[in-house]
């Protein structure tokens, strides 16, 4: 078993230690706590990641790990575990179920797995470096587009936009054929799996996108910040996610075209 079977078994360890946690409180009228910038956060969220980086500390004691909610150690090893253990908190404490756990291990600062795992849903999406992404265990793939004229697009809300990033946002998605909110880490899943076309967010933080780059490069697609340049710990936080590569730069193109003009 290679070097990355083995961390892509550890990572499906750490979701699968995850998943009861988080349900055990789903839905159950736990108290939500704000942190400082105001989003909020369980119990739920706390105890899940304490569990996987449980997890790590028993099976790779030398790896780093980037937490939302425990923070940061050892961010100077070469592997370092990136985890976000409830992706989409409002969403779980609302009841909704497109919440789901983001783990990523980097190495050497370029992520090399992810895992996508809804616990409400029972679905999960592994990617893995050199390898095809799986959902639920069956090779996932992304679909051709004409065009930005025929792209489905998801955002998590048209808030995470604020000033020029929100000028771009509009130009970008008023070329596309449809534009939806409210999916979360769901959504890169979905263009994972061919059913979406494009994904385009800001103002994120590496444990919301880390994992996300290995499901979506090894399903076929392409994902990159809003410049095309590659994502890492060291991104500004906007992200752009498309299963179809000549969508993806048309994307890209409208945005700097927005910023340009700005």
């Amino acid at each position: 078993m290679s070097d990355v079977d083995a961390f892509v078994a550890l990572a499906e360890r750490m979701a699968d230690a995850a998943r009861p946690i988080i349900m055990g409180h789903y839905r159950s009228g736990l108290a939500v706590d704000e942190k400082a910038d105001a989003s909020p956060v369980t119990a739920a969220d706390r105890d899940a990641e304490t569990a996987m980086r449980r997890l790590i500390a028993e099976n790779v004691p030398d790896h780093g790990v980037l937490g939302e909610e425990h923070g940061a150690d050892r961010l100077d090893a070469s592997h370092v575990w990136v985890l976000d253990p409830i992706d989409g908190t409002k969403s779980f404490v609302t009841g909704k179920p497109l919440f789901g756990s983001l783990i990523a291990l980097l190495r050497d600062g370029r992520p090399i797995v992810g895992v996508i795992d809804m616990p409400a849903l029972n679905e999960r999406w592994v990617g893995a470096e050199g390898r095809r992404t799986t959902f639920n265990g069956r090779p996932s793939r992304t679909r051709a587009c004409a065009g930005l004229g025929r792209a489905w697009m998801y955002s998590t809300s048209p808030g995470m936009f604020v000033g020029a990033d929100a000028n771009a946002f509009e130009r970008l998605s008023g070329r596309c054929h449809q534009r939806l909110f409210g999916a979360d880490c769901y959504a890169y899943g979905l263009v994972a799996n061919g059913t979406v076309d494009l994904v385009c967010e800001a103002s994120m933080n590496p444990y919301d996108y880390c994992a996300l780059v290995p499901v979506v490069a090894g399903a076929g697609g392409v994902i990159t910040d809003w410049r095309g340049e590659s994502l890492g710990p060291g991104s500004d936080g906007r992200v752009l996610a498309a299963g179809d590569a000549g969508v993806h730069e048309a994307a890209r193109a409208a945005l700097a075209e927005a910023q340009a003009a700005a």
